[in-house]
Order: structure tokens, then sequence, then C-alpha cells
């Protein structure tokens, strides 16, 4: 009987693996609280009309990607491929989206694209949301931008910044109308891909993946040269902000993007330790969005993470063994695996962690297992031990030993040799 293994482009997180991600996790909860955002958890299925409507029905991710599907009532439903949408549709559904008020808020979880698996690349991953509602002014562009940088800088991670302006609705229509005919004399060159999209929705060739069409497009007109007065001091603006708190920046008037909802500044964090998967975080400015999925005309701005591509980039790094910490409670013998138990809780509600064999193995076989659970002390205890009414405490990595007196008062006890221990 053959064994039943993980899906195609779904990975299991194991533990080794798994202290990479709450790194990445309680640095990212940092730096949020830092600027002042907060957590929102929002549902992984959601009604299938809220990615159409929200990351546009030409957009690879809708035509492609999604792992949509008709549940027992007739309803169309589909598995989260990005977050914003999701964390917008709450945001509007719980009037927490108002004049009044300005929300920032971040969200950590699975998304879910039906795509090529490759490294970095998984058809369940995980991403770091981030969207902040009610502020059109370029300062919290640069500030976004920021704080996306700030996190990888306090991983010990590195990526470049790329910066855009992809306009908005008042010059969008002049740049569309320019990339049209640019494409019109290419049109025999593109992909089936890009002759659709060329009629329905110019912008989107940009995006495309095939390298034939990038070749075409590198002399395509920039949107640079057609933003209108508004966008073009706001790109301004966002600049000098960046300038001005240090961050570099490289302007890629290329970059547009894979949803439809992006308006003014868009941005890449790009690394080139990962090979084609070079973009490690990505977002942009979605000023009309709210307002089209039904909510009040409040502009928007966003990024996301890729959490497997973060972890890839620390695993790429010089691999150091995490600092020893903890305590094994060898017990040898009845009576003292019974005193054990005892103790190892009572340590643990001073805050220690403590790791103990029920197994009656042997004290060598106990130190091994010590040594593997990469504990800092060991405290030895078996019958000569309960005799003389004292424990050994061994520093394993110094490996100087140390008798430790029996309690009578297990809380004062173990209080104490929790501080010794910490100290």
């Amino acid at each position: 009987m053959n064994n039943i293994t993980a899906l195609k482009g779904f990975k299991d997180i194991l533990p080794d693996e798994a202290v990479l991600w709450q790194q990445i996790e309680s640095t990212a909860r940092e730096v949020f609280r830092r600027f002042a955002f907060r957590e929102i958890k929002v549902p992984i299925l959601e009604k299938t009309a809220l990615f159409a409507r929200s990351i546009g029905e030409t957009t690879d991710i809708v035509e492609k990607e999604m792992y949509t599907f008709i549940d027992r009532n007739g309803e169309s439903l589909t598995l989260r491929p990005e977050g914003t949408a999701s964390v917008l549709r709450a945001a509007i559904e719980h009037t927490l989206a108002n004049q009044q008020t300005v929300q920032k808020l971040f969200t950590m979880g699975p998304m879910f694209r039906h795509e090529r698996p490759q490294k970095g690349r998984l058809r369940q991953f995980h991403q770091i949301s981030v969207e902040a509602l009610g502020v059109s002014q370029a300062e919290l562009d640069a500030e976004i931008m920021a704080m996306a940088s700030m996190i990888l800088s306090e991983l010990g991670l590195s990526a470049s910044l790329e910066i855009n302006s992809l306009g908005c609705p008042n010059c969008r229509p002049a740049f569309n109308q320019a990339l049209s005919l640019f494409l019109e004399d290419k049109q025999d060159h593109l992909c089936e891909d890009c002759q659709r999209r060329r009629l329905k929705n110019p912008l989107r060739v940009l995006d495309c993946k095939s390298p034939t069409c990038q070749e075409h497009y590198q002399t395509a007109p920039s949107i640079l040269h057609h933003l209108c007065q508004d966008c073009a001091d706001h790109f301004q603006t966002v600049q000098g902000q960046l300038q001005a708190m240090g961050i570099p920046y490289v302007i890629n008037s290329f970059m547009v993007r894979g949803l439809d909802y992006y308006t003014r500044t868009t941005f890449e964090l790009l690394t080139n330790t990962l090979g084609a998967q070079s973009a490690v975080g990505a977002g942009g400015r979605y000023d009309g969005l709210i307002q089209q999925l039904g909510g009040p005309e409040l502009p928007g701005i966003g990024f996301a993470i890729g959490m497997e591509r973060l972890v890839l980039m620390l695993q790429q790094q010089e691999a150091t063994q995490p600092a020893a910490s903890g305590l094994f409670l060898a017990a040898l013998g009845e009576g003292a695996r019974q005193l054990g138990f005892s103790l190892a809780h009572h340590l643990r509600c001073q805050g220690l962690q403590v790791v103990m064999d029920y197994r009656d193995a042997s004290l060598k076989s106990q130190m091994k297992q010590s040594g593997k659970q990469n504990c800092r002390h060991t405290l030895i205890l078996g019958d000569e031990e309960l005799k003389n009414g004292e424990a050994t405490l061994r520093d394993m990595v110094t490996r100087e030993q140390e008798p430790v007196a029996l309690p009578g008062d297990l809380t004062t006890w173990s209080k104490r040799l929790a501080e010794k221990i910490a100290g």
C-alpha cells in the first residue's frame, strides 16, 4: 500500500525550519508595533467575485491560477490568492474603513495559486500582508516602503528597492493609447495572452513572463512620460521622502505588478540570491479599490512579503547553531521520575524550558538527548541523589557540575533554580 504524500506544490514546514518562520513572524510583529499597525485575521475562503472584481479578470491570477470551485449551494468560492481583497472586504463589512479613522492593518497566513511549483514559489504559499487605509499623501507611501525594508534589515537580509508610478484614471488613458499603438506594430511577435490583452487591458502585457515578449517591450513607451501633474508631484514627493530617510531606490518604469487595482506608487523588493524568484516583497497604492468593492471613497496602499522566500534567504546565510537554552531533567529510577515530574512542572511555571524523558533510559542515553535538544543545562536526579538530598546540575557547554539541594518548598526552589540558570 503506497504512502499518502503531500500534494504537489504544498509543503510541510518541519520543526527545524519552523524556527525560522517564528523568527520572521516575531520580527515583523515588532516592526509593525513601531509603526502602529494592528493585526487582522481573515478567512482563506471567499466568494470568487471578490477576487475577480479586485484583482482584475484579465490578470494571470484570475484567468489561470485561482483554486475555484462550486459549493453544494451552487456558489462559486475561491481559496484566497492574495491578502488585500480579503482585508478590504473585512474592513468594509465591519465598518473599519471610514472617513474618520486611519486604519493600519496587517495579516499573516497562507495563500493559494495553481502555478508551476519551483524554488520559492509553491501552490500554497504564505504572505505577510499590510494595508493602510484613509491617507492619500505620498509620505505614507514612503513610510510603507521604509517599513517593508526595515523588516528585511531586522532579519539581517538585504534587498534592492525598485519603484514606479502607474498614474491615475486621469492620466492612464493617454498612456494606454500610446501603448496600444506601440503594441499594434508588435502584435505578430507577441504571445497569445498578450495579443488578447492588448485589446482589453494594454497595461497588462507589460507583466507578461515570456522572454520574447519582454524583449519587444524594452522600447515601449514609459508611463512616467504620461503622468498628470498631480501624479508627477506625488511620485516626486515619494522619492524625496525616501531620500530623506536614506533609503536607496531605483526607478523601474516598466513595473506594473500582476494586479489591476494598483494606482500611482508601486514597488518591489528584489534580491539576487534566489534565481528567477527575485521579488521577496511588493506592493503599491490602490486608491479606487475600496470604493470598487462597495466601500467608501477612501485611498489605500499596501504590500505583501513572501515568507517562503525570506526563509530561503535566511537558510542561505552561514548556518549557525542556536544558542543552547533550557534544562534537560535526567531522572533515573521510579522515585526520581516522580519527583522530576513535579520539578519540571514548577520550573516551567517559572518560564524555563524543561525537557524530560519518561522511558526509563540510561544516563548516557539521556545525556545524548540533552545534547540533541540543545539544552544548556542538565539536572541529574537518581537514587543516590535522592538519598543525599541533592541533584547534580551540569552545564552542557562548559562541562562543569555542581550539587543542587533538593527542595523542601517546590515553588521557592524552582524560582531560585530558574534564576540561577538564567543568570
